[in-house]
């Protein structure tokens, strides 16, 4: 998946887990949103990259 849906679905699975009290969904969605947002600066980064 690409950065955006992974903390979009990663940011549902966090409400949902809290909502509900399952703490294992809300972590994973916790998760999820981190490896979204590490895709995202992967991403700035190759594009700096390409700018020098």
């Amino acid at each position: 998946m690409g950065d955006k849906s992974d903390r979009a679905s990663g940011a549902m699975k966090e409400a949902t887990g809290k909502a509900t009290g399952n703490e294992g969904l809300a972590e994973k969605g916790r998760r999820e949103q981190i490896k979204g947002n590490v895709k995202k600066s992967g991403k700035k980064l190759k594009d700096a990259g390409k700018k020098m």
